[in-house]
């Protein structure tokens, strides 16, 4: 079945004798296989008598070849399905993985996001990545690191074209207000020792129609570009500058790298609702500190607030 998948990614029309011939099986095998397509991945396939079959949209396939070039930084596995590539990385981390180590997926059939919120995850369409990292050396090597996560999306959606891309404290990136990216952090052992952390990205990439499971407002990176971006270069390119980034906060601490984080920043100076459980708390954006805990102005006094069952919301006046 995968096989035909690839064989129909590129959108356009094939004959039933076509897709037959390269697979080595009947047209009724391949109607059959067909029909499972729809059925198993919820992709839409259009039958024109005389022409054959194409798929609804283009399909970018991830590859592993492509994902795992001498470039890349770490090896990367490419399934076809998973319950999520977070919980795939604790698996292999329990079983004797050796980070670092990548894990990628067509589909997430249980994918999360952070406070436990289900990251809807339809085939193909987006990028399900994780990479597991071992920590050594305390508590100070965790300091702002999904910032530092923040840092190395935000520049890969940039060097994209997506110019109008910005950060959201502490795990998100946004383009005019609507949500793009997403990370999700999970620490593994004693975090004041030798431990693992699972880094989770999950990136809108190529998803063009509306899903009802999502809850907020969200784009894409071919909404914003106008064109299918090729989902195998855009994990080499994450890899790449993930590398780059934790390289610079493992030697020099996250500090460095406050300044630039904050001119990322989307609502920097902006009027927001710190929400935590049922408390509000209204304040004016000042940045982070040193460690990446959000800086508030409240009524002229300064508070760092920090943790991760915060979110935050701009206030209705800004």
């Amino acid at each position: 079945m995968l096989t035909l998948l690839n064989l129909l990614q590129d959108g356009r029309f094939h004959s039933g004798q076509a897709l037959g011939a390269a697979l080595g099986v009947s047209r009724s095998a391949v109607w059959k296989q067909l029909q499972q397509l729809e059925a198993d991945l919820n992709l839409p396939i259009y039958k024109v008598r005389g022409r054959g079959y194409r798929l609804q949209a283009p399909l970018s396939l991830l590859d592993y070849a492509s994902v795992n070039e001498a470039e890349a930084p770490w090896p990367c596995q490419v399934f076809d399905s998973l319950d999520s590539t977070n919980a795939e990385v604790m698996r292999l981390l329990a079983s004797g993985g050796v980070p670092p180590f990548a894990v990628t997926a067509e589909r997430q059939t249980d994918g999360r996001g952070r406070r436990g919120r289900r990251w809807v995850s339809p085939y193909a369409q987006n990028l399900y990545y994780s990479l597991a990292l071992r920590i050594e050396g305390g508590a100070r090597q965790l300091e702002g690191l999904s910032l530092v996560v923040g840092l190395a999306v935000l520049s890969v959606l940039r060097s994209f074209g997506l110019d109008a891309v910005g950060l959201k404290w502490p795990n998100d990136l946004l383009v005019n207000n609507q949500k793009i990216a997403g990370i999700l952090l999970e620490l593994v052992g004693d975090p004041a020792d030798i431990c693992h952390v699972v880094i989770g990205i999950g990136i809108n990439v190529n998803m063009q129609q509306s899903v009802e499971q999502i809850e907020q407002p969200w784009t894409s990176m071919q909404r914003e570009s106008g064109g299918l971006v090729d989902r195998s270069a855009l994990v080499v390119r994450l890899g790449q500058c993930l590398n780059d980034y934790l390289e610079r906060h493992r030697r020099q601490g996250f500090a460095t790298l406050r300044e630039e984080w904050e001119a990322g920043h989307l609502w920097q100076g902006r009027s927001v609702n710190l929400i935590a459980g049922v408390q509000r708390i209204q304040g004016r954006v000042l940045g982070i500190d040193e460690t990446g805990a959000l800086r508030l102005d409240i009524d002229g006094e300064e508070r760092a607030y920090s943790g991760g069952e915060l979110s935050l919301r701009l206030s209705d006046d800004s």
